[in-house]
């Protein structure tokens, strides 16, 4: 055989034993089907009360029931895919609810039961408009939520803001957010959200940290929204915004937790600095004031001018863009010269406008007495 005959059949051989040995790497990788899983987007989450769902994602048709669950859906920027909202979210009025007031649209969505705190899901009106998934907020146990996806044959996944939202370290909300992410396929959208909570959190807390406990001013808080208006008597220890920025809440003295109603005399011998009044309830501290002024005047906060309107952030729970903009209002007001740089109606018009994609605090201030400013309760 010549060298030429005989190097032609050593190449043909080494052609042969690649193409042979490519076609069995092709085999190979084909035969696992791996990719199968992924393509129907199937996805085993846990929700908040530690169950595990399977959901197919991205969910294209949402519901979201129980308090504050729609808001959520609105920050991870989900208003799209919701298909239905519950009565309350269409009979109640806008007032108070940035995220209706961003998207008014969502009350020409078909009805999917009463809703309101406390209320029991209407599976039927539910399944009626064939959600990919149910994000339910405040049920009380895991039974709940399994029956509910049992009779509407929809996944049902469970969220929470936690016992202390965005200021504290429980990270329920931040959890909550981080899956209706996922599930929407907004996982970067779900990020930004929890990272710039977490950058306010930290804001606010750096901000008047050195100052001393003997340095800061006495403050109140009240006409605090709890299941209904209320007026000056309604207050809160550890109360969010004030524990953000590090401020000596009289009512902490208490040693209690959460909404408290305070007795008058009580708040007499504590004479705070400053008072804040929520602005839902204001209209009730107007009409006591009326009626009982000797109170109100021997009040230190009163009688210097250092009482303080702030906008409510409980409706349907937390609206959460509005709590950490009433902390900076707050921060303005008690550590004027660490809050120098912040002008608060500038900051929670960048507050709504980073969750909501709006500028909303001009109609806010318009809807409660003004918003952030002094309050005059002689003249008001």
């Amino acid at each position: 055989m010549s060298k030429s005959r005989k190097l032609f059949t050593v190449l043909i051989a080494f052609l042969l034993a690649i193409l042979i040995a490519l076609s069995g790497c092709q085999q190979e990788k084909s035969e696992p089907k791996k990719e199968t899983k992924k393509e129907s987007g199937k996805v085993t989450v846990t929700d908040l009360q530690s169950r595990k769902v399977e959901v197919s994602t991205p969910a294209q048709k949402v519901v979201a029931i129980g308090p504050g669950a729609l808001r959520l859906v609105c920050y991870v920027d989900g208003v799209d895919k919701v298909v239905g909202v519950e009565n309350v979210e269409k009979q109640w009025p806008s007032t108070g609810r940035p995220y209706i007031m961003a998207y008014p649209e969502l009350k020409n969505l078909p009805t999917i039961g009463q809703g309101g705190p406390g209320a029991t899901p209407d599976a039927e009106k539910i399944a009626t408009v064939k959600p990919d998934v149910i994000f339910v907020t405040y049920l009380p146990d895991k039974s709940q939520a399994d029956e509910l996806q049992e009779k509407t044959g929809v996944p049902v996944i469970v969220l929470s803001y936690g016992n202390d939202f965005i200021f504290g370290s429980d990270d329920d909300l931040y959890k909550s957010i981080e899956l209706i992410g996922k599930v929407i396929g907004k996982e970067d959208r779900a990020k930004e959200v929890i990272d710039f909570f977490k950058e306010c959190r930290n804001d606010l807390q750096e901000r008047a940290k050195e100052v001393s406990e003997s340095e800061k001013p006495s403050v109140y808080v009240g006409g605090l929204g709890m299941k209904g208006v209320h007026g000056i008597e309604s207050s809160q220890a550890k109360y969010p915004p004030f524990v953000a920025i590090g401020a000596r809440n009289v009512v902490d003295e208490t040693g209690q937790g959460g909404p408290v109603m305070i007795d008058r005399e009580q708040l007499l011998q504590w004479d705070p600095d400053i008072i804040f009044i929520d602005e839902g309830g204001y209209h009730l501290v107007l009409e006591d004031y009326k009626k009982n002024p000797d109170f109100y005047n021997s009040l230190s906060a009163v009688k210097n001018g250092k009482v303080y309107g702030q906008l409510p952030y409980n409706f349907y729970t937390t609206n959460v863009g509005t709590a950490i903009a009433d902390a900076y209002w707050a921060g303005k007001v008690i550590f004027p010269e660490k809050f120098q740089d912040i002008d608060p109606a500038k900051k929670a018009d960048e507050i709504y406008q980073f969750l909501l994609g709006k500028k909303l605090y001009e109609q806010m201030a318009k809807d409660y007495y003004g918003g952030y400013r002094k309050l005059d309760l002689s003249s008001d």
